[in-house]
């Protein structure tokens, strides 16, 4: 049987030890900023291709007084003038006339000024308007408005799209992150 000597064994536990210790410091140098989510983040700017506003409807009731009255046409019933007319063409009609002439120019004159007091009377009809009172009512409004933009820009020869709440421009300013992908292969 071979004896080797305790302090053999003992540098060998030892050797072993600081082997899996250097193992785990160099594990531990690296993990924590790759754990912790850090990226390494940059800005860019991209040029916009495309912008397209995408609208929203918006309905709104708003409070109207509205003041109402109804439109009347009051017809006189008086034929004043189309007596007053009539008179007054046969009195000129009398005068004019002379003999047996005199009574058709009387006539003639009559009707005459009758059909003009008739007209008279037709153009001095009045409008009235009864106020039906004020009332207040909800009306409903429409209005259409630019609520985001449907943006298309390109980077680095890549094509991308997003909506944003404004117009960019021609340009527009991206964040840039670069974080290693995980294949499982870190630890190994």
């Amino acid at each position: 049987m071979i004896r080797t000597p305790r302090h053999a064994l003992v540098i060998a536990v030892a050797v072993a030890v600081a082997s899996g210790a250097a193992s785990a410091q160099y594990r531990d140098d690296y993990a924590p900023a790759y754990a912790s989510g850090q990226e390494n983040v940059s800005y860019a700017y991209a040029q916009v291709t495309r912008v397209d506003p995408i609208y929203e409807t918006v309905r709104t009731r708003v409070p109207e007084e509205i003041c109402g009255g109804e439109e009347v046409r009051e017809v006189r019933r008086s034929n004043g003038g189309t007596v007053v007319g009539a008179l007054v063409g046969a009195a000129l009609g009398n005068t004019v006339g002379s003999g047996d002439g005199r009574q058709a120019a009387t006539v003639a004159g009559a009707v005459i000024g009758g059909a003009i007091g008739r007209n008279s009377d037709k153009n001095n009809e009045r409008v009235v308007v009864r106020d039906a009172g004020c009332r207040v009512v909800d009306v409903e409004r429409e209005q259409r408005r630019v609520a985001s933009y449907d943006v298309e820009y390109v980077h680095q020869g890549q094509t991308y799209m997003s909506r944003l709440p404004y117009d960019p421009g021609d340009r527009l300013r991206v964040r840039v992150a670069v974080t290693p992908v995980d294949e499982g292969t870190a630890y190994r």
